[in-house]
């Protein structure tokens, strides 16, 4: 079966218990970034299908490779959150918009 896409690093031994040979290669720093990108989408997929506290916790896996890959702390990522909650608040009201009206 092919797959070309992005897996945990423990993957493949779990593929070789399991009696199969698994292919793999190591990303480019591009590619890796765009995987990181698929995978993202692919896990908030998931758990849009199935809310639940794994699939939170492996979109929260892709978000800190993501950091990591471009070099990006918690914290500086935590201040911004922090700023764009002061000036556009966060969801906490579960207010939807339903339309706009010009007065």
């Amino acid at each position: 079966m092919r797959y070309n896409k992005l897996v945990r690093d423990k993957i493949p031994d779990i593929i070789r218990g399991k009696g199969e040979t698994p292919v793999t290669r190591i990303a480019s720093d591009e590619e890796y970034r765009e995987k990181l990108k698929e995978k993202l989408v692919e896990e908030v997929k998931e758990y849009a299908e199935n809310p639940s506290k794994e699939e939170l916790a492996d979109i929260l896996e892709v978000i800190k490779a993501i950091q990591e890959h471009e070099n990006i702390s918690h914290q500086e990522i935590e201040r911004i959150r922090k700023k764009k909650a002061l000036e556009r608040g966060g969801f906490k009201k579960r207010l939807i918009l339903e339309e706009t009206r010009k007065e």
